[in-house]
C-alpha cells in the first residue's frame, strides 16, 4: 500500500501494532489552540432563554458552487470525513473521505464570492464501508511547523499518519483493525506532546472490549512521531467512532455510536470514565467541539448541531442539549471550534440526499435558545 500526496510522492508503510493499557494524565497546559478556550454556550442562553429578536442576513449572489447563506465556507466538495479549523479563525482544513483529498477553505465576507478549495496533500484510500480518510488534526505548533495529521483507512489496515509541509507523509500508528464497518476514526490534541485517538471497533464489537486490541477503544499516544507510538487506552467499548474533543482544560470528551444508542461520554483528569449523555434515538453522533461550558456534536440522521451545556465544575450534563440549525443542511459529520465561538461542520450529504451545492462546510454560531431530546446519566 503506498500513501500519495500531491506531486505523488509515495512511501513504503510499515505494519506495526502495540498496546500498553494506562491511566489518563492530562497536561494542564493544554491550551492549544486558545488562550484562554473560547465559551460555547453564550451567558444567559438554553432551552429557557427569550429568543431575541433575530437581525436580518445579509445574502451573498449564488451562482455555480456559491450558496447565498453566508454561513456556509464552501460548496461542492466530495464526501467529507471531518475538519479542523486553522488557528486564524477564518481557514480550515477539510477532509474528503473518499478522494483522500486535504483541501484549505476560508471563509469570507456576504459580499464576497468564495474562493475554491486549495489541495493541500492526497492520501491513498480504501473507501470499502466506512473507510477512507476521516479524520484531520493540526499539530498544536501548527503555525511553526505546518505538520498536519491523518486517521485513513487502507487496504490491510486502519492508521494514523503525519504529512509535512514538504508533502510526505510518515506513519505515526498502524495496525489499528480494519473491518467491513466501523472504520471511521477521530484524532485530537490535548497538550503540545499528547494525541488522543478514537477508533471504531472493525464490525467486531468482541474486539472492542479486547484490552489487546486497539480496535473500540479511546487512547493517548505521547510525542507522536514515526516510529514512537506507544499508545495508553482511556476507554473501551466503541462502537460507531464519532468524535473526540478535549475541552483545553482536563476533560476528554467522545462520542460513538452503538446497537442500542449513542453516546456522549468523558473521561477525567484522572482516567475515570463517565457518561455525559445517551440518545436512545440514534441521531447519528459525529464530530464534536468543547470548551470550558459545553460540548457541540454533530447530528448525521438528526441533520442538527446538538449544544449540551456543561457545569465548569463538575462537567454533568443536566438539561437536554440545544438543537441548531436543524434540517438546514441536512446530515452534519465534523465539528471545529474556532476562537470566535463559532463551531465549523462538513456535510455528508453524498450521495442519496444531496442537494445541487452539497457537500458543504457551514460555520454555525452558538444557541441563543432551543431544545432537544436525550437522556442524562
Amino acid at each position: 500500500m503506498s500513501v500519495v500526496v500531491t506531486g505523488r510522492i509515495a512511501v513504503s508503510l510499515a505494519v506495526t501494532a502495540g498496546l500498553l493499557a494506562g491511566c489518563a494524565s492530562f497536561d494542564d497546559s493544554a491550551s492549544k489552540p486558545f488562550t484562554p478556550a473560547p465559551s460555547i454556550i453564550p451567558e444567559g442562553s438554553g432551552p429557557t432563554t427569550t429568543p431575541s429578536a433575530k437581525p436580518s442576513t445579509p445574502k451573498r449572489a449564488a451562482g455555480p458552487c456559491v450558496d447565498a447563506d453566508p454561513s456556509v465556507v464552501v460548496s461542492c466538495l466530495d464526501t467529507t470525513g471531518g475538519l479542523t479549523v486553522l488557528p486564524d479563525g477564518q481557514q480550515a482544513l477539510v477532509a474528503e473521505r473518499l478522494t483522500g483529498r486535504l483541501l484549505k477553505v476560508v471563509n469570507v465576507s456576504p459580499s464576497e464570492v468564495p474562493p475554491s478549495p486549495i489541495e493541500v496533500a492526497k492520501v491513498d484510500v480504501d473507501t470499502t464501508g466506512d473507510g477512507g480518510l476521516t479524520a484531520v488534526a493540526l499539530s498544536p505548533t501548527y503555525e511553526e511547523d505546518g505538520l498536519m495529521y491523518a486517521y485513513i483507512t487502507t487496504p490491510s489496515d486502519n492508521r494514523i499518519v503525519r504529512i509535512g509541509a514538504g508533502g510526505v507523509p510518515k506513519p505515526i500508528l498502524t495496525g489499528i483493525p480494519k473491518g467491513p464497518t466501523g472504520n471511521r476514526g477521530a484524532i485530537d490534541f490535548v497538550s503540545n506532546n499528547k494525541m488522543v485517538v478514537e477508533t471504531g471497533n472493525a464490525g467486531d464489537p468482541g474486539a472492542a472490549g479486547n484490552p489487546n486490541s486497539l480496535a473500540g477503544k479511546v487512547f493517548t499516544i505521547d510525542n507522536p512521531a514515526p516510529g514512537n507510538a506507544n499508545p495508553k487506552i482511556l476507554a473501551s467499548g466503541i462502537g460507531t467512532a464519532g468524535g473526540v474533543c478535549p475541552d483545553h482544560k482536563d476533560t476528554i470528551w467522545f462520542t460513538d455510536r452503538t446497537a442500542t444508542q449513542d453516546r456522549l461520554q468523558r473521561v477525567d483528569a484522572n482516567g475515570t470514565v463517565s457518561t455525559g449523555w445517551t440518545w436512545p434515538d440514534r441521531p447519528g453522533v459525529g464530530g464534536c467541539a468543547a470548551a470550558l461550558d459545553g460540548v457541540a456534536v454533530s447530528l448525521a440522521a438528526g441533520k442538527a448541531l446538538a449544544f449540551a451545556t456543561a457545569d465548569q465544575n463538575t462537567h454533568a450534563i443536566t438539561t437536554p442539549p440545544t438543537l441548531v440549525a436543524q434540517n438546514k443542511y441536512g446530515q452534519l459529520n465534523g465539528a471545529s471550534l474556532a476562537p470566535d465561538g463559532y463551531v465549523w461542520v462538513d456535510t455528508v450529504n453524498k450521495p442519496s440526499a444531496a442537494g445541487p451545492l452539497d457537500d458543504r462546510v457551514v460555520r454555525i454560531p452558538p444557541p441563543k435558545a432551543g431544545s432537544g431530546g436525550g437522556s442524562a446519566d
